[in-house]
């Protein structure tokens, strides 16, 4: 089933150039030693509807380059490609779309710089900053840390459901719950008022990335 395109009050709306926001959102591990590549064509393969290409360690020439091959291989699998963090990469690239952390351009700027067709996720851990990157012009919250997670340093203390809910009753735009998730998370994370999940290590470190994407799947289609 295709995932609906949401509308500021959380509605389904008539169809709008947007890429479609996806329930899973496929990050990808560029850790040292690890080559994203096979990982983002298995859950690709899989049916993952989004990945977004991070790479904070990485410089701009070499996110672009990842960010053409990912771009390819999502073309190929009619998903959407979401660079993180830097506005101008994505833009070169001609990505789908842009996620902006706390300390990335602000909501509003980005938006301006990305354009009204490309969809711009933004980072939120309380509901004030929901509301406002809402307003300012965010498609889809990423909220986290949900868990705790060994994925990226430096993370306040994980929200767990209840913060996730908190920021999720505020907004009337998808939350992307991210950090620690799992399949057998999802449930609570979506009763919680989730939208879907973002997750790196739950299929970057599986043994068969592609089985760990389509278990992921399998449980947000059964916790809809």
């Amino acid at each position: 089933m295709q995932d609906e395109v949401l509308g500021r009050e959380g509605e389904p709306t008539a169809p709008c150039p947007r890429p479609r926001i996806g329930r899973l959102h496929v990050i990808t591990d560029t850790r040292p030693g690890r080559d994203p590549l096979p990982v983002v064509r298995a859950a690709l393969e899989a049916g993952a509807p989004v990945v977004q290409v991070r790479g904070k360690e990485l410089t701009d020439r070499e996110l672009y380059d990842l960010t053409c091959r990912v771009l390819e291989l999502c073309e190929a699998h009619g998903a959407t490609c979401i660079v993180d963090d830097r506005i101008h990469v994505a833009l070169a690239a001609g990505a789908h779309g842009a996620h902006v952390g706390e300390h990335d351009l602000p909501v509003g700027p980005a938006r301006a710089v990305l354009g009204a067709a490309g969809v711009l996720g933004a980072t939120a851990r309380d509901p004030l900053t929901a509301a406002a990157h809402a307003r300012d012009g965010a498609d889809y919250l990423g909220v986290g840390p949900s868990y705790a997670t060994s994925t990226k340093a430096g993370l306040p203390a994980p929200l767990g459901p209840e913060g996730v809910a908190r920021v999720a009753a505020a907004v009337g735009i998808p939350v992307i719950a991210i950090a620690g998730v799992t399949a057998t998370r999802v449930p609570e994370l979506l009763a919680a008022g989730a939208y879907g999940v973002a997750v790196i290590g739950a299929v970057s470190e599986a043994d068969d990335p592609h089985a760990a994407t389509e278990l992921l799947l399998r449980a947000l289609d059964e916790a809809r």
